[in-house]
C-alpha cells in the first residue's frame, strides 16, 4: 500500500490556493481580457488595425529602441557592477544608492528630466546639438531614455555573481600562466553569461511597454517617434478600444515569444556553463 507523500512545509494547498487566486485577479484575467475584448471584431479588422502603417512603424520603435537600449546597457551594466563588485572608492555608497534610482523615480518625473538635460536648450542637448547630434525628439531619445530605465535590471542582476566568484579561482589561473583576457574569458564570462542573460531579458522586457519617460523626449510624431504603449493611449482618447486591446494583444504575444527565447538563452548558456 503506497502512502501519500506528505509536504516538508505545512499549508500547501491553503498557500498555492492562494498563490492561485492572487495571480489570476492581478495577471491571467485582466491579461485574458485582451483575447475577449479584440475577439469582438472580425480576423479582417484586426489585421488592417495591426498592420496599418502608423501601427507597425510604433511597434518597430517600440522593440528596436528597447533591444538597442538593452544592449548597450549589457557593457555598461557589466562595467559598473564590476567597479562596484571589485573595487573600494570614495563615494561607492553613493553610486550604488544612484543605480536604483530610477526604481524609485516616478518614470513622468524621469522623461521631464531627461528631456531637460537632451533637449536642444539643455545642457547636454546643447553640447550635442553643436556638433550636429539631435538627442532629443527622435528616435535617439527614446534609447537614451530606455536606457535610463533598463541600466539597474541588468547591474543587480550581475553584481551579486561578480561577488561571489572566488578570487583563489583566478589567482589559481594567473599562477598556471593565464594572462588577464584569457582568465576573463575562461573564468569570469562564462560565470557571469547567464547573469547577463537574465538582466538583458528583464530590461528588455521592462523597456518594451515603458510610457512614462518616454512620451515627454520622444517627439511623438506618428509614424516616427510615436511608440506602441502612446498610440495605446490614443485609441482609448479616441474611444476605439478594440483597436487599443488589438495593438496591445500584439504587444503581448511578442513580449511572450521574446521572453520565451530569452529564458531558453538562459538556460542555454547555464548549461553550457556546467558543462565547461
Amino acid at each position: 500500500m503506497l502512502l501519500k507523500q506528505k509536504s516538508n512545509l505545512p499549508g500547501f494547498h491553503l498557500a498555492l490556493g492562494y498563490t492561485v487566486l492572487y495571480l489570476s485577479l492581478i495577471v491571467l484575467i485582466p491579461l485574458s481580457m485582451l483575447f475577449i475584448k479584440t475577439s469582438t471584431i472580425s480576423f479582417s479588422d484586426f489585421w488592417n488595425v495591426v498592420t496599418a502603417p502608423r501601427t507597425l512603424a510604433a511597434y518597430r520603435l517600440s522593440f528596436g529602441a528597447a533591444f538597442i537600449a538593452s544592449v548597450i546597457n549589457i557593457f555598461f551594466g557589466f562595467l559598473i557592477a564590476w567597479v562596484l563588485a571589485r573595487y573600494r572608492f570614495p563615494g561607492k555608497k553613493i553610486v550604488d544608492a544612484l543605480i536604483d534610482f530610477p526604481f524609485a523615480l516616478p518614470t513622468a518625473v524621469a522623461g521631464i528630466a531627461l528631456t531637460t538635460l537632451y533637449a536642444p536648450n539643455g545642457i547636454i542637448g546643447h553640447a550635442l546639438s553643436q556638433i550636429g547630434i539631435k538627442a532629443a525628439y527622435n528616435s535617439l531619445g527614446v534609447v537614451l531614455a530606455l536606457m535610463f530605465i533598463g541600466l539597474p535590471f541588468i547591474v543587480r542582476t550581475v553584481e551579486p555573481v561578480l561577488q561571489e566568484i572566488d578570487p583563489e579561482i583566478e589567482e589559481a589561473a594567473s599562477s598556471l600562466g593565464a594572462g588577464r583576457f584569457e582568465i576573463f574569458r575562461r573564468v569570469i564570462f562564462p560565470t557571469v553569461l547567464p547573469s547577463l542573460v537574465t538582466g538583458f531579458s528583464l530590461a528588455f522586457a521592462r523597456t518594451i511597454g515603458e510610457y512614462g519617460s518616454v512620451v515627454f523626449i520622444a517627439g511623438n510624431m506618428p509614424g516616427k517617434t510615436e511608440i506602441a504603449p502612446l498610440l495605446i493611449i490614443t485609441k482609448l482618447e479616441e474611444f476605439d478600444y478594440t483597436g487599443a486591446t488589438s495593438i496591445a494583444l500584439v504587444m503581448l504575444i511578442v513580449s511572450f515569444i521574446l521572453l520565451a527565447l530569452t529564458n531558453w538563452a538562459q538556460w542555454w548558456a547555464s548549461k553550457k556553463v556546467g558543462l565547461s
